[in-house]
């Protein structure tokens, strides 16, 4: 079936305008209200912040460790995030736990953050950017670790 395109008389050219303004307007009006009841339902937008970051670091924990934040295989790396002991003293995750496998997941994204605002993605240089890990997808901070991760 073809669309075919005719010419309208001029007033109902004028009436057909009045018709998709009051369309328009009405569209714009239920958007709106659309918007205003998923403000009122969806998370904070910090708590949407959290979660990505959250992501993020589970795919280069997933890459480094298979995802297990507690692991420690005597390699002199610990954690899921993969962190030598140096590092993980060095950027005060000693805060949390005497090493990085000892500390919780969200301890260990709280270290890496600030381990990412100061090394960037090459302190993970082959799951990072395979994880899509970037300054602001990890979240990187330079701020103190706060004193409850999580």
């Amino acid at each position: 079936m073809q669309n075919r395109i005719t010419a309208l008389p001029r007033a109902s050219a004028t009436a057909e305008t009045s018709t998709r303004r009051r369309r328009g307007v009405a569209a714009i009006a239920a958007t709106l209200g659309a918007t205003a009841i998923v403000s009122a339902v969806a998370p904070a937008p910090a708590d949407a912040f959290s979660r990505q970051v959250g992501t993020v670091w589970g795919r280069v924990a997933a890459c480094e460790s298979s995802r297990r934040w507690h692991i420690n295989t005597g390699n002199g790396y610990y954690g899921g995030l993969q962190f030598s002991s140096r590092t993980w003293l060095g950027f005060h995750g000693g805060k949390y736990a005497r090493r990085a496998d000892r500390a919780s997941r969200a301890e260990q994204i709280e270290v890496a953050r600030r381990v990412l605002a100061v090394q960037g993605r090459g302190a993970w240089p082959v799951c990072g950017p395979r994880a899509g890990l970037t300054r602001r997808s990890g979240g990187a901070t330079r701020s103190p670790l706060p004193a409850h991760a999580g």
